[in-house]
């Protein structure tokens, strides 16, 4: 049977368990201890994109929000107009230095 062709190569996901261990073992720390810490930055990040505040980590990307305007949307379903309510969304945009350390990878 042959193989399917997928226009990009599959990607892979780590959860944040496997994050932890990682960093643990590259900081040559315990799981809670880096635990408690990625818990600390999430936390951290979540509230300052709360309050509308951008997080800018060096080397690594800008954490911030983005506001969408209320605009009319169609249901799928019933094909009926609808109004879809303003929202604000998290964003984040990576570093000139992920982006091209990604490139220099392919």
């Amino acid at each position: 049977m042959p193989q399917k062709m997928y226009k990009y190569e599959r990607m892979t996901q780590m959860s944040k368990a496997e994050i932890i261990a990682e960093v643990a073992k590259i900081a040559g720390t315990s799981k809670k201890t880096t635990t408690e810490v990625v818990e600390a930055v999430i936390a951290y990040i979540t509230s300052e994109q709360k309050s509308g505040r951008q997080v800018r980590l060096s080397g690594l990307g800008t954490f911030g929000t983005n506001k969408r305007a209320a605009r009319e949307g169609v249901n799928p379903r019933t094909h009926e107009k609808m109004t879809i309510a303003a929202k604000t969304v998290p964003t984040f945009k990576f570093s000139k230095s992920v982006k091209d350390a990604v490139a220099d990878a392919s």
